[in-house]
């Protein structure tokens, strides 16, 4: 079985089509996706209906992202609504053909609805801690502010006082490379930028990515193998 985890896709069907082709998910996979499916990128429709989809590949778990929280806020407040079609949303819309519509909510199938409600903030493994953005180092994550899990940036983040190490995404690294920090890894490597979306095996430390133009290509981090060896 492998664990893998997915960077925030942001609407890239394409990308996303590209990498899961390259990783082709096995029934024993457990494959934990970090969040912001949706905004910026064209296909925001599309990648949900492929998420929903990945339950009858393998085992998904689907995190929390800021953008998803601000697509849940917006569903009944229009101010939170016009700040998040300001920030990516307006994109998601018009993959729903509801762009300009004062009943966009109603354009959203329900079972797309449940499945924003159905994520969770952050997941667990006896090595790993998986967040959407960051988080607290000294506190229990059933503790963890919101703002920190689906907010914080990558680089004010500190090795948990658990040891375990953190996956996460929400700081795009425009280099499209993976920051690996040692204690943690970010995997957001700016898709909806036109960058790369990645995949990571967490126990190898083999990476995959993929981009809007088809592109692929795949590698593997050096601490992770480092620490393979060291074992």
């Amino acid at each position: 079985m492998r664990t893998l985890a997915i960077g925030d896709i942001h609407g890239c069907n394409v990308a996303l089509t590209c990498l899961l082709e390259q990783v082709k998910p096995r029934a024993d996979d457990q494959i934990i996706f970090l969040g912001d499916y949706i905004d910026r990128g064209p296909e925001s429709r599309a990648v949900i209906n492929a998420m929903i989809g990945m339950t009858a590949i393998c085992t998904p778990v689907f995190l929390r992202g800021n953008h998803e929280v601000m697509l849940l806020n917006a569903r009944t407040d229009e101010l939170k609504a016009s700040v998040w079609q300001s920030c990516g949303g307006l994109e998601t819309l018009f993959s729903y053909d509801a762009a300009y519509d004062p009943a966009w909510p109603a354009k959203i199938p329900e079972t797309h609805w449940k499945f924003f409600e159905d994520t969770v903030r952050y997941f667990e493994t006896n090595d790993h801690i998986f967040v959407h953005a960051s988080l607290d180092a000294e506190v229990d994550m059933a503790d963890q502010p919101h703002w920190l899990l689906h907010w914080e940036f990558v680089e004010r983040m500190k090795p948990h006082k658990s040891g375990k190490r953190v996956i996460c995404g929400h700081s795009h690294q425009y280099s499209g490379q993976i920051l690996d920090l040692g204690f943690g890894v970010c995997i957001d490597t700016g898709a909806a930028y036109g960058g790369w979306l990645t995949c990571l095996d967490i126990t190898t430390g083999q990476w995959w990515q993929a981009n809007d133009k088809k592109e692929v290509r795949q590698g593997a981090l050096a601490t992770i193998k480092s620490l393979e060896s060291a074992n």
